[in-house]
């Protein structure tokens, strides 16, 4: 790769762009309206707001980078910040662009430019708050609400709340990648998975046949022992598991024909199973070792598992084909993630 592609690369965390599209196909068919050229322009714009972001981020970062991560491309010298910040206004500018194009005023007006302006709001001012977390949670639900285009986003709801929780939880975490988190963060992210993974099987088993409910949600790994086997049986973080499933089951479910038959079930079940274990695996090792580096793949696991996630509820409304991709896509992330970082 071109020695400046690779740095450009790597300040905008490219491969990590590959779990945005999923967002906006998500909201898109779970509010009924999966135009294709639509959904497709409006995915363009989300990942060029994406790297947008992650530009604009490390513009705003570089004095802590330089001491923190002194290999990121600002502080080695590779870059520079007016470099980095005209890329951050750019890709903004091209995210707006293609929104208008794809979705015409009222989706720029009503969903772009609310979510463009969360990523601003997150990168210049709110991340280092305590309401950092809320923050970016409240721009990947924006993401998935982009999908809706100018209709009404109600429907996608059930679908921004259960990638906003694990967003939360994620950003949480991503807070101590360089000094180690204290072992609540690893449990609460842990608790997180479990309820959205329980979430996930409750509503597969209620609008699933019982055939293609079991067969399903066999292949599960049970919540309740995922979070105690790792945690030891400590109740840290169940309050938050708690709230979460609440939360989940107060948004409520999309009118779709998700699960329903027993392909949906069966790709809806094992997508989810690859979210469960892609998360809790890393989390586990968080809660036993919460030293960076193990926050750091915890992290990394947290962003590149919102692929099955999304999957999950691509299936769940009735589209088993398009959450095939999203899964298959979870190993190649994770090469490419070894090349530029996602975090």
């Amino acid at each position: 790769m071109n020695t400046t592609l690779r740095t450009y690369a790597e300040l905008v965390r490219a491969p990590a762009a590959i779990t945005v599209p999923g967002d906006v196909v998500a909201g898109a068919l779970a509010a009924g309206r999966p135009g294709i050229r639509r959904t497709a322009g409006l995915a363009a714009s989300s990942v060029a707001l994406y790297w947008a972001g992650m530009a604009l981020n490390d513009w705003a970062d570089r004095a802590e980078d330089a001491t923190e991560r002194p290999e990121r491309p600002i502080p080695s010298g590779r870059l520079t910040p007016s470099a980095a910040l005209a890329t951050a206004i750019g890709l903004t500018g091209a995210g707006l662009g293609l929104a208008a194009l794809a979705g015409g005023r009222r989706t720029l007006l009503r969903r772009t430019m609310p979510l463009a302006a969360a990523v601003w709001a997150y990168d210049l001012g709110l991340k280092s708050t305590p309401l950092g977390p809320a923050a970016m949670a409240a721009a990947r639900a924006l993401d998935v609400l982009h999908g809706t285009g100018p209709g009404r986003a109600a429907a996608a709801l059930p679908a921004a709340t259960a990638v906003a929780a694990h967003t939360f939880a994620v950003t949480r975490l991503s807070r101590h990648e360089v000094d180690g988190a204290p072992t609540s963060e690893p449990k609460l992210s842990l608790a997180t998975t479990t309820a959205i993974a329980g979430a996930g099987a409750a509503h597969l088993l209620a609008t699933a046949g019982p055939r293609s409910a079991t067969a399903s949600v066999a292949q599960l790994p049970t919540p309740a022992r995922l979070f105690s086997a790792a945690v030891g049986g400590a109740h840290l973080g169940a309050p938050a598991a708690g709230s979460v499933a609440a939360l989940l089951a107060a948004a409520g479910t999309p009118d779709a024909p998700a699960a329903r038959r027993p392909v949906d079930a069966l790709v809806t079940g094992a997508a989810l199973a690859t979210y469960a274990g892609t998360c809790a695996r890393a989390q586990s090792a968080v809660v036993r070792d919460p030293s960076a580096p193990r926050v750091r793949a915890a992290v990394g696991a947290g962003i590149h598992a919102l692929l099955p996630l999304q999957a999950t509820l691509v299936a769940r409304a009735g589209a088993p084909l398009l959450a095939l991709p999203l899964v298959a896509a979870l190993p190649l992330v994770g090469r490419l993630a070894r090349k530029v970082s996602s975090t």
